[in-house]
């Protein structure tokens, strides 16, 4: 175990809130897969459940371990050259989507003789925050301008933005709100931003009155929901999103101070997206006010580890990419709580590395991959200052051993001198040295 510790390089803080993280979801998942174990006539034995999570937690950290070995700079080229895959992958899914029980899922795209689902949104959230920490990190003779930026920076931004949003509003939301977070903390002008808030704000009406002109086409069909939860979020509506909170609501309040105990949960045979997106509200009832303030209190921990490591970071391209990739994971776990406790409206937004499903955990994996590399290079570059510091220090006490031996000998040749051309001589044919006298 020690062996395998000391291979895990980077961040100590982050590998440990990590770890507690997924081991901490193995109960929450395994309790509240009821459901779906219960769906479709099954027998409702949740360890299948609990068996697919442990995989793909496992798989999650094989990712982490893999990508936190890359050097982090190859993200840079990485994320140019891959953005436009993206935007292919990310339309084929907007045409082609998926079926998920019995739902219209435009927003999961099935992979061929593979039968895994996955969410291309959030390959393309992680491609985009590397982007943008590339651009802002750029060397440059000349200040930015807003044109050269609009079209190096915001076209693409814009464009990955365009693919995502007729599918999936919480999660362009979230992406477009880090993305002004970066380039605000990359010291991008202030009145650009405000235009680039504005100009969205914009192309956000546009589409929604457009929607609601065409309320029959695939393309705009997520419109009317956004409108009905923002609806029952603002007024005492009832459809299937009241429904779920409400659902959600009983089971914060049936948890108390310390909960029902580990699989005792009773709304979990209720509520749709128990095991996903309304994780968090199981968790209080089985563990109570103690169990959810710790899980909220793990990923502010693991936030401040963030701060910590963008911080030390020693490019500019390594702050970016820390902030880039470890906040949105942060914001979207606040979120998620949120919606538990009806202080946003239904998002859809899953709990990091708590929730189960595959796609949505090995992508944090491999964002918290990059954001290692990151860490383990400061580490490198730590290492190489204490061992060239060291050097220098055994260097320094062999020059001072040297000067020391040279003094010495010095010293000792001019006794030598003295002794013979001085004032005490001994005579020629004495043998005692206490017969010595003064000339």
């Amino acid at each position: 175990m020690k062996e395998l510790i000391n291979k895990l390089k980077g961040d100590k803080g982050i590998w440990s809130f990590v770890a507690l993280l997924g081991l901490f979801s193995f109960m929450p998942v395994f309790s509240a897969s009821s459901n779906l174990a219960y769906l479709g006539h099954g027998t409702g034995n949740t360890l299948g459940y609990l068996v697919k999570h442990f995989a793909h937690i496992c798989i999650g950290f094989l990712i982490i371990y893999w990508v936190h070995k890359i050097p982090y700079h190859y993200f840079r080229a990485i994320s140019k050259a891959g953005l436009p895959i993206v935007w292919v992958i990310l339309a084929y899914t907007l045409v082609k989507g998926t079926v998920i029980a019995g739902a219209n899922a435009s927003r999961w795209i099935q992979i061929p003789f593979i039968g895994l689902s996955f969410q291309p949104s959030t390959v393309a959230a992680i491609m985009l925050f590397v982007f943008v920490a590339r651009y802002l990190s750029k060397t440059r003779e000349t200040p930015i301008t807003f044109k050269s930026s609009l079209w190096e920076l915001w076209t693409p931004v814009f464009i990955t933005l365009m693919f995502i949003l007729p599918a999936n509003f919480s999660t362009t939301a979230l992406i477009f709100s880090m993305v002004i977070m970066l380039v605000f903390i990359g010291r991008y002008p202030l009145k650009y931003i405000f235009f680039i808030i504005s100009s969205g704000v914009v192309l956000l009406v546009f589409f929604v009155i457009i929607g609601k002109a065409f309320p029959n086409s695939k393309f705009f069909s997520r419109v009317g929901t956004w409108e009905s939860r923002i609806e029952n979020f603002t007024s005492k509506g009832s459809d299937e999103d009241d429904y779920q909170i409400e659902k959600a609501k009983i089971a914060i309040a049936s948890g108390q101070l310390y909960g029902l105990g580990p699989g005792k949960s009773v709304q979990k045979n209720f509520l749709p997206q128990s095991s996903s997106d309304f994780i968090y509200a199981i968790i209080v009832e089985e563990y109570g006010l103690v169990g959810g303030l710790t899980v909220l209190l793990l990923y502010l921990l693991l936030l401040f580890r963030f701060v910590i490591a963008s911080h030390k970071a020693n490019t500019l391209f390594g702050k970016l990419v820390v902030v880039g990739l470890g906040f949105p994971m942060i914001f979207q776990a606040m979120i998620n709580m949120a919606v538990a406790v009806e202080l946003l409206p239904v998002t859809g937004q899953t709990l990091p590395l708590i929730s189960s499903g595959g796609s949505s955990i090995w992508m944090t994996c491999f964002g918290l991959g990059i954001i290692l590399s990151v860490t383990k290079k400061e580490e490198e570059i730590a290492q190489e200052k204490l061992e060239k510091e060291k050097r220098e220090e055994i260097l320094q006490k062999l020059i001072d051993r040297e000067l020391e031996a040279d003094l010495e000998e010095a010293d000792l040749n001019n006794s030598n001198e003295d002794f013979d051309s001085g004032n005490y001589s001994i005579t020629d044919n004495s043998k005692n040295p206490m017969n010595a006298v003064l000339k």
